[in-house]
């Protein structure tokens, strides 16, 4: 199994986490950021990932320096499970329809960490989490996951459902990007022969 480990402590967050890429959809997650949990749950069953997730964040100050820091955490986690990338299909893309919602994910591990995020959330808030965040955590993924990720809702009406769709989105094509390729199982999924 490919499992990655992080512990990562600054002055504003102290976050702890385990992902298992060959998972069943587990999740323990505590950000201190109830509809954030709920997202990083999703994200775990949708993509049959084990998740646990442990942050202290300085909330009192707002949400910015946690949700971007569980990104970061996210994406190391990733990046670790992976170790040196050999035999994976490396990208993976979905279309997720979430009532009259629909987003769509696309996602590169090739090392070249660059993010499109565009969504139509007009709420400022979903649940408990600030809505203009969600940039600022994907952008955290990309660069420790070194991950390419472009995310586009085309559209929607319920924030919520706008939201969810991105993360269960995100998931499956994570999901699909990490799968290992058994023809090309000892090789990078490169011509440059370096990722």
């Amino acid at each position: 199994m490919r499992v990655g480990t992080v512990a990562r402590k600054t002055t504003e967050t102290e976050i702890e986490g385990r992902l298992v890429l060959e998972g069943s959809g587990r999740a323990e997650v505590r950000t201190g950021i109830r509809f954030l949990d709920h997202m990083l749950e999703l994200f775990a069953r949708h993509g049959a990932f084990d998740l646990a997730l442990a942050a202290l964040g300085d909330l009192d100050v707002d949400q910015h320096h946690t949700v971007e820091d569980v990104g970061i955490a996210l994406g190391a986690l990733v990046d670790r499970a992976l170790g040196d990338r050999r035999g994976i299909l490396r990208s993976g893309y979905f279309v997720q329809p979430m009532d009259e919602s629909l987003a769509v994910v696309a996602l590169d591990l090739g090392g070249r960490p660059f993010l499109v995020y565009s969504d139509r959330v007009r709420a400022r808030r979903v649940g408990d989490l600030v809505t203009e965040l969600l940039p600022d955590f994907f952008q955290g993924f990309v660069a420790h996951a070194r991950a390419n990720l472009h995310v586009k809702v085309l559209h929607g009406r319920s924030s919520h459902h706008q939201v969810e769709a991105v993360f269960k989105g995100f998931a499956r094509a994570l999901r699909f990007a990490c799968e290992r390729d058994r023809r090309l199982r000892d090789r990078l999924p490169s011509t440059k022969e370096l990722l």
